[in-house]
């Protein structure tokens, strides 16, 4: 979120999953969709490692993002569809309606 925020990128929708990360994101066309992905796996990395030493210790000299991403232009999809795809990942137990879900 502090890069979004940085960069004036809006997150539309999130979904954190035990083994990846989907974002629907909303920014302006001077950014690049892969300096904004080298962003997040970067900031994301080193905060998470900070936070869990342990992680450091594992992944020293390794990547800790898989290398690449799956990214869609919004040229045929509409808004509500990837929202709903997003949503389709809502574990039942998570009634929270906030724009970061947690499946």
């Amino acid at each position: 979120m502090q890069v979004c925020d940085a960069e004036d990128i809006r997150i539309l929708k999130g979904v954190v999953s035990k083994d990846h990360v989907h974002m629907h994101l909303e920014y302006a066309a001077k950014h690049s969709v892969s300096n904004i992905i080298k962003r997040l796996k970067g900031r994301s990395s080193r905060r998470l490692q900070d936070e869990f030493p342990e992680l450091k210790k594992r992944y020293w000299g390794r990547h800790f993002w898989a290398i690449g991403y799956g990214a869609w232009s919004t040229g045929d999809l509409t808004e509500e569809l990837v929202q709903e795809y997003l949503e389709h990942h809502r574990n039942p137990s998570n009634i929270e309606t906030g724009n970061i879900i947690l499946e």
